[in-house]
């Protein structure tokens, strides 16, 4: 029986009369089983299973709830029960009325909508103010759909004024793109909410007597939309308002603080009892979130027994000190790995966690953000080694050159058979030492596709002759590819002065540093930060681009540290590529953003590089988010930790040459003086 161990809070709530309900669960007082029970009540009430709406913000978070169910009913029963998120829930509906939809990515939907945003941008006349570029125009249309404004003036008039006098041509852009996509039968993410709201309102889909939802908090105003639009009998909602952290992604936390005026006869049960974290954790926590207004009047209270540890603040001098001594903590540990959380605000904080770990072998996972060894940036870097040691890794060589001006995948794999024709079989004798006898690596790309011409063949090497490279690299057929301009040329001559004096190197730090030193770098590097700083109207902060170009060096001082661990280059990388995989799945320690902790536990818990400007993230306040939600996002963090939670901030961070004052929050919990 579910109802088994319920508490006397969690019990009123599961027998609320039907209507509106709303349940206030903090962090760790037991939703889960409030909600699981609340549908067993349902069931025990004669209520049938498809009526029944259960909608999540994981589809995982679902399965678990419905299998709990399956413990106490028939699983066919239980199986009628719709269950999983609202775009889950809305693509079996849709796809029921319509076999023939098709859902599609946003990148697939950009490319339709790009071609009939250029079509409309050539036929339009002069205006005072800059038309958004494709791209952009596509998120912002996807941001008025998911608001749910009526109109797109007022959508524009609130958002972006100076668009107005585009408003018109918006409109044929949009209704266009509409239609594309009604005529083809795709949907996009947002089309789901829409279309599947549309649906209820129409009656096509059949009635539910309650609709539950979990993360009551984080719902939108599309979502928001879709609840009403199915107008259940009953309501019954679980959230809690100082847990809403997707400010970002659209949530309106209005939703969860107007309930109790919005909703007709509502009703509101809170849930006060944590059963997860020690009373030192929840009193820093209460401390901190206390500081946000109060929507609903709450208070927690412990009911573990047992040794409490009260939570530790570290501080360190220097940031890279901070992740070398959290990294002994984790060694030194007793407690298991799968059990220990390192918790980050910033995905660059989790870079210096990652290598101090990988240092000492302790295995982890990530999650929140690109992994440290999924970083483009490092593999280049290890990439480039790799093709060093092994000089027929075709996929290496791809890798690096289509960094190259011009050179997509394509023609980087027709280069790369090049020179491994040229060689034997190896890239690197290919493009030191070609053969002679080939006079033409490209006769059977010739013959097979009509690539190339006499002149491109003859005027290779003239045509390069005034950028100033070496004799052996204009010398080399593989430069006669009629692809390759002028910057894709000097690219492959700083690759091949590159690798020869890789050639000769192997202490792999000085490898490491060689590479992140070179010319050749230094255009990956550049284009990655141009990439990274580009805005969606296509202009480049340069700001932006100088913060990216730092934190591409960051992690280049992370791996060159790694590697002065290793005495050869092969060994680096067989412990750097063979073990990055386990870095981001399978066993060890946790390393999350704060948002992908969210709904976990764990008995060990660090939060990490809690200084001011990071945590709380000052630029994303900048950009429209707020204190608040900041300070929300802290007490999701630190109510992760069941038993020990440990804080840490650094005074100064080499790599940037900047210093730091303490977290807000820190003092607002009382851990400073």
């Amino acid at each position: 029986m579910p109802y088994k161990n319920l508490n006397k809070e969690q019990l009123a709530a599961v027998n609320a009369p039907f209507g509106n309900t709303l349940v206030i669960a903090s962090a760790g007082t037991g939703k889960t089983s409030t909600i699981v029970a609340r549908i067993y009540h349902l069931l025990e009430k004669g209520v049938k299973p498809e009526s029944i709406l259960l909608l999540t913000f994981t589809n995982k978070a679902a399965a678990e709830m419905i299998s709990r169910l399956k413990k106490f009913f028939d699983k066919e029963e239980v199986d009628k029960i719709q269950a999983g998120t609202f775009h889950a829930v809305s693509y079996k509906w849709l796809k029921r009325l319509n076999p023939n939809m098709t859902l599609k990515q946003p990148n697939e939907l950009k490319t339709l909508f790009n071609a009939i945003h250029e079509r409309y941008m050539n036929t339009v006349k002069m205006y005072d103010n800059k038309f958004y570029s494709a791209g952009y125009l596509y998120d912002f249309y996807e941001s008025f759909n998911a608001s749910c404004t009526p109109k797109l003036a007022d959508w524009i008039m609130a958002s972006a004024p100076a668009q107005m006098e585009h408003e018109s041509i918006y409109l044929k852009i949009f209704a266009e793109f509409e239609l594309q996509k009604e005529e083809c039968g795709f949907l996009g993410f947002s089309d789901l909410l829409i279309k599947g709201s549309k649906a209820c309102e129409e009656g096509k889909i059949d009635g539910f007597f309650e609709v539950l939802v979990d993360e009551y908090q984080d719902t939108n105003n599309l979502q928001n939309h879709m609840i009403e639009s199915v107008k259940p009998k009953s309501l019954f909602c679980v959230g809690d308002y100082d847990q809403s952290i997707y400010g970002f992604n659209g949530a309106n936390i209005s939703i969860i603080a107007g309930f109790g005026e919005t909703k007709e006869n509502a009703s509101v049960y809170t849930l006060t009892k944590n059963y997860r974290s020690t009373e030192n954790i929840l009193s820093l926590a209460d401390k901190v979130i206390r500081h946000n207004d109060r929507i609903y009047p709450k208070s927690l209270e412990v009911v573990r027994l047992g040794e409490a540890h009260p939570p530790r603040l570290l501080i360190f001098d220097e940031v890279f000190d901070q992740y070398k001594k959290i990294a002994d903590m984790v060694r030194e540990s007793k407690t298991k790995l799968d059990d220990i959380t390192v918790i980050f605000r910033n995905n660059s904080s989790a870079d210096g966690i990652e290598a101090s770990l990988r240092e000492y072998g302790i295995k982890c996972k990530r999650k929140g953000g690109v992994g440290f060894f999924e970083a483009k940036e490092v593999k280049a870097i290890l990439d480039i080694l790799t093709l060093s040691v092994n000089a027929k890794d075709i996929l290496a060589f791809i890798n690096v050159f289509e960094y190259a001006s011009g050179v997509g995948g394509a023609t980087a794999k027709e280069l790369c058979d090049a020179l491994a024709l040229l060689g034997g079989g190896s890239i690197m004798q290919g493009l030191f030492h070609p053969n002679p006898e080939v006079k033409n690596p490209f006769e059977r790309r010739k013959h097979e596709v009509g690539l190339f011409d006499d002149f491109f063949e003859l005027g290779s090497i003239s045509r390069f002759r005034e950028l100033g490279l070496e004799e052996g690299v204009l010398a080399n057929p593989a430069l006669k590819h009629p692809k390759l301009n002028s910057d894709a040329a000097i690219f492959f001559g700083e690759f091949y002065s590159l690798m020869h004096r890789l050639s000769r190197i192997k202490n792999p730090k000085n490898a490491v540093d060689i590479v992140t030193a070179s010319p050749l770098y230094e255009e990956i590097k550049n284009s990655l930060a141009r990439r990274r700083a580009t805005s969606k109207d296509k202009t480049i902060d340069i700001k932006e681009f100088e913060g990216a170009r730092e934190r591409i060096d960051r992690k280049n001082y992370l791996l060159s540290n790694l590697a002065s661990h290793y005495d050869d280059k092969a060994g680096f990388l067989n412990a750097m590529i063979l073990g990055a995989g386990e870095m981001t799945e399978g066993e060890g320690v946790n390393l999350l953003s704060v948002h992908a902790s969210k709904g976990l536990e764990f008995k060990e818990v660090f939060v990490i590089d809690l200084m001011d400007g990071r945590f709380p993230n000052r630029k994303l306040i900048a950009k429209g988010s707020s204190i608040e939600e900041e300070r929300r996002l802290f007490y999701v963090a630190v109510t992760r930790a069941k038993d020990r939670l440990t804080l840490s901030y650094a005074k100064y961070d080499r790599i940037k040459k900047t210093s730091y004052e303490p977290s807000q929050f820190l003092k607002e919990g009382g851990m400073l003086g």
